[in-house]
């Protein structure tokens, strides 16, 4: 879809994913932040309360919309009634921006409610590219998608992530949600260098940033796991650094947190570190 009405532009701020536990925080106002990311598949309803309080909130702060079940790595397509629910969200809530996974979670039969590898390979390319296709042209806008922490590859690859990325982008004309701990994950775990995969990006098509913490690997377990249930860990840290200074443009920087939540002044503590990371 390469429709110049589809531009995102850059958006310079730091925010945190909202999450239950600190719902009433937000809604005494004040928060330090300059927007909130949300999972979309816990709005994708018809009403009650927790649609009302992110209505509420979104009255003082820009939302993020950010799927984990659009699978768009789906070789038998998109769901069109997951689609449907997503436009009448995004219609609602007039989001920042509205982003899923690089990943799939799902066959015709069987939903996994895991982000699955996909195979870096043409025909992955051609069905991957043909449900982003699909998917903002339901949704009427450009979508950002986020690369996947893996612990596994495929012998039938074809190219790096990065490489898959860049095209995908090109033939799409979508934009990336550049997960940092995810490449370092995947990083440690496959053998590659994570400052090469920054480098192949196509960084003018980043619009976002997730910083989350991980679980180191063990005596017992060579593989690092991208847990989201600690703080961020100092390599994950450099590593931001160095993308923020390699980026052409500001991006939109968060703390995702989705286990083991601490008090909300915990993790503005964390941002208030990404902000000091930023390139002077």
């Amino acid at each position: 879809m390469h429709d110049p009405h589809a531009h995102i532009a850059p958006f310079d701020g730091f925010g945190l994913g909202l999450r239950r536990v600190h719902y009433d925080d937000f809604l005494a106002g004040g928060v330090p932040v300059d927007f909130v990311e949300v999972i979309s598949e816990n709005y994708m309803v018809e009403g009650g309360r927790q649609l009302r309080i992110l209505e509420q909130i979104r009255r003082d702060l820009p939302v993020i919309l950010h799927g984990v079940s659009m699978s768009i790595g789906s070789a038998g397509g998109l769901d069109e009634g997951h689609l449907a629910a997503l436009k009448r969200l995004a219609d609602r809530i007039e989001p920042l921006w509205v982003s899923d996974h690089l990943c799939w979670t799902r066959t015709s039969a069987h939903n996994s409610h895991d982000l699955l590898p996909m195979p870096l390979t043409c025909e992955a390319l051609d069905a991957v590219c043909a449900n982003i296709d699909r998917a903002q042209e339901a949704l009427g806008r450009a979508m950002l998608f986020e690369n996947p922490s893996s612990y596994l590859t495929f012998p039938e690859d074809e190219m790096s992530e990065w490489e898959f990325l860049t095209a995908m982008t090109q033939r799409t004309g979508c934009y990336l949600l550049l997960d940092v701990n995810n490449i370092y994950v995947s990083s440690r775990n496959h053998g590659f260098d994570a400052r090469a995969y920054l480098a192949g990006l196509p960084l003018e098509r980043v619009r976002q940033i997730h910083l989350a913490g991980h679980d180191p690997a063990t005596p017992e377990r060579d593989l690092i796991i991208d847990t989201h249930d600690r703080a961020v860990a100092d390599p994950v840290w450099s590593l931001y650094a160095e993308a923020v200074a390699m980026l052409p443009q500001p991006v939109a920087t968060m703390i995702e947190r989705d286990a083991d939540i601490p008090p909300l002044g915990e993790l503005l503590t964390e941002l208030d570190r990404a902000r000091a990371l930023l390139p002077a």
